[in-house]
């Protein structure tokens, strides 16, 4: 009987948890990462790029919007812009997205031209 109560009490103890692993899984995938870089967005793909990482964008209505906002500081369509953000960072895998960093947009914090030099830029065709 002493046996029966011991199993019993470890089984609900390992059963509790693993409940309480998962339930924390969950709470740090909607968490928000605050992110400064330089974002592009063109021909329905977008990139964020900050000092030490490259995030493919998901696109969503907060992307439209933060494309909207960009173009007054773009030159040309693939102009970066400095973006502050909020959002979702994911590693998941995606048919779309091939980056192995990921975020999703939540919060559009701030938006101004990149200090970029364009020396160096090589463009072809006519100008």
């Amino acid at each position: 009987m002493k046996k029966s109560i011991i199993l019993l009490i470890c089984f609900l103890a390992i059963l509790s948890c693993k409940n309480e692993t998962k339930s924390k899984a969950v709470n740090q995938n909607d968490e928000l990462t605050l992110l400064e870089g330089e974002f592009v967005f063109y021909d329905g793909a977008a990139v964020l790029q900050t000092p030490t990482e490259i995030y493919g964008v998901f696109i969503t209505d907060k992307i439209q919007e933060l494309n909207k906002q960009a173009k007054q500081y773009q030159k040309a369509p693939t102009d970066m812009v400095k973006v502050e953000i909020k959002g979702k960072v994911s590693t998941q895998k995606d048919d779309k997205i091939l980056w192995d960093n990921k975020v999703e947009i939540v919060e559009i914090l701030n938006i101004s031209a990149s200090n970029q030099v364009d020396n160096n830029v090589v463009k072809l065709g006519e100008q």
